[in-house]
């Protein structure tokens, strides 16, 4: 069994998708369809940058999944290979949900950036910046920092917001609480605390104004029943009810990224291969969660055609 997994904020960079481009036109039409949806050459800023302009969130996120979709197109039509037949879950990470979703016919791609689009904005727009923040603690198991950041928040916000792997637990909140926690985790033996250089703090209660206008532009836009069981970030399960689907997504703004969970999940359910469109950042936390579990990383044409020819 096989599980297709799409990455989430970080995973960009200036140059991202010319060489699909180059090489695919399926891969052109998902970003000339992109695009077109958002009416803005986000195609341009992936290939040509700046770099400070692509990082920003409500770039970023359509970008990120446009990148994923365009390794998936190529995949599928230059390598004759369907979805349904290679995979039997998708799961993103955070963002990535989305690229998942679109993945598994859920939502069209049009719609994905847009939501995307959206949902970038909005997390922005929630909290000013400079009052929140987001860090990485290391070397800690997720119960030792959920009761960190417990002890940190005081009457501040300070919430476990990414559980990515064993010992790799990212918390969210307001910056004071934020720093708080960093402090605590060192003196707590933590291997590395470190403060991240983010623009908001994601996937906490502070991003509820965002969760709010996710959940008016989903009621817009309902997803459609996914043609794979997808694993939600929320509850950690696959899920195949569009209603519950676009519940976890309003959810998921403000909730935790149970990686973990889900990639041990998927690998109970019989999964040995997890790949990784468009990116390289979730196939090392694959080796940490489900060490007999095989993990690849498509990113490049060539890597799309040896993982076609291996199918």
């Amino acid at each position: 069994m096989r599980a297709f997994i799409f990455p989430g904020q970080g995973s960009q960079s200036v140059g991202m998708g010319q060489a699909l481009a180059d090489a695919s036109l399926a891969a052109r039409h998902v970003f000339e369809e992109v695009d077109e949806a958002l009416k803005q050459n986000l195609f341009r800023l992936m290939s040509q940058g700046p770099e400070e302009e692509l990082r920003l969130t409500e770039n970023a996120q359509p970008a990120i999944m446009a990148h994923s979709m365009a390794v998936l197109a190529m995949l599928e039509k230059e390598g004759n290979i369907r979805l349904t037949d290679a995979a039997s879950f998708v799961a993103g990470h955070s963002l990535g949900e989305y690229s998942a979703l679109a993945a598994a016919d859920a939502f069209d791609l049009p719609t994905t950036a847009r939501l995307l689009k959206k949902r970038g904005q909005a997390m922005q727009a929630a909290v000013p910046v400079g009052e929140g923040g987001m860090a990485a603690i290391l070397g800690l198991d997720f119960e030792t920092v959920e009761s960190i950041a417990q002890e940190a928040a005081e009457n501040d916000i300070c919430q476990a917001a990414n559980d990515n792997a064993p010992g790799q637990v990212v918390i969210s909140g307001s910056l004071a609480a934020i720093e708080r926690a960093v402090a605590l985790a060192k003196g707590k033996g933590a291997r590395r605390a470190v403060m991240l250089d983010v623009s908001a703090p994601f996937h906490c209660s502070l991003m509820q104004p965002a969760a709010d206008v996710m959940a008016k532009a989903l009621q817009e836009n309902r997803p459609r029943q996914p043609i794979v069981p997808v694993f939600a970030n929320v509850s950690a399960t696959a899920e195949t009810d569009p209603t519950k689907i676009m519940n976890l997504l309003v959810e998921q703004v403000t909730g935790r990224v149970r990686w973990r969970e889900s990639i041990a999940a998927m690998a109970a359910a019989g999964v040995e291969e997890f790949v990784e469109f468009g990116g390289k950042v979730l196939a090392p936390m694959i080796k940490r969660i489900a060490p007999d579990c095989k993990a690849t990383s498509l990113i490049a044409p060539a890597d799309i055609e040896n993982f076609a020819a291996s199918l």
